[in-house]
């Protein structure tokens, strides 16, 4: 599966040589060239392909190794640990998998599943929290999303924005702090199957949006999340089109 466009994150990289060595070790790990259980290689020969002091090194991998990736041992060198310990919810690391074309349908399908594990429940507690302004922000976002003229790019960053949008209307920190998942999610989803330049799915997908986000205006907690787990599936839907495959039917999805 091909990593999603470039262009669609908007999260910053950690800037200077010490953000350098950190997303291109993050990478390289995630990617394979540094495979699980495998040794990086000294410090001196990363010192010198990175052109980079032993300090600004060693602050590097140990922001890796709080990210679960990596676990240095004296004596041994630095080991990458198994893909099942790293801390998949640092915005990093999936934004890493999503740069490094490192996602599969297996690991989509598991972002979808959190997706639907936590989005329907912020879009209840959004219909029960939110405020005017929120509600205002909610149908901007819907409008953009229904410009027949829009590019699949654009249409993108419209949606997730939405999304973003429903959390911060749950005024659940949590909820918010989820938007790296949701980002890589339909990011890669609009990978493989786009509702764009498709004029009838397109206006289908803003309608079920709107949905949601007349459901929250309207206060209604049941509907706006039956209607959130609707975009969701929906998504999930499109991707099975193309992949054949859907590890959600077991559940009655």
């Amino acid at each position: 599966m091909k990593s999603p466009q470039p262009g669609l994150s908007r999260k910053q990289q950690p800037k200077g040589f010490h953000g350098h060595v950190i997303t291109e070790l993050g990478r390289s790990i995630v990617s394979g060239v540094y495979p699980e259980n495998s040794l990086l290689p000294r410090d001196a020969e990363l010192q010198e392909h990175f052109g980079v002091s032993r300090t600004v090194l060693r602050e590097a991998l140990k922001t890796l190794a709080a990210k679960g990736m990596i676990q240095p041992k004296a004596k041994i060198g630095t080991r990458v640990l198994a893909r099942g310990g790293w801390n998949l919810f640092d915005p990093d690391i999936l934004q890493w998998h999503a740069e490094a074309g490192a996602i599969d349908a297996g690991f989509l399908f598991s972002l979808q599943e959190m997706r639907l594990a936590l989005e329907p429940e912020a879009a209840a507690l959004a219909a029960l929290r939110r405020t005017d302004a929120h509600v205002a922000e909610l149908f901007r976002w819907v409008g953009r999303m229904g410009d027949m003229t829009i590019t699949g790019t654009e249409f993108v960053e419209y949606d997730l924005r939405f999304h973003i949008s429903v959390a911060e209307a749950s005024q659940n920190p949590f909820m918010r702090a989820i938007s790296a998942l949701i980002e890589v999610a339909l990011g890669a989803t609009f990978t493989v199957s786009s509702p764009i330049p498709n004029t009838e799915k397109h206006k289908l997908n803003v309608e079920r949006h709107r949905a949601i986000a007349e459901a929250i205006k309207n206060k209604d907690p049941v509907a706006a999340r039956n209607a959130m787990r609707t975009v969701i599936l929906e998504g999930i839907g499109r991707v099975s089109e193309v992949t054949g495959k859907n590890p959600l039917t077991d559940l009655g999805a």
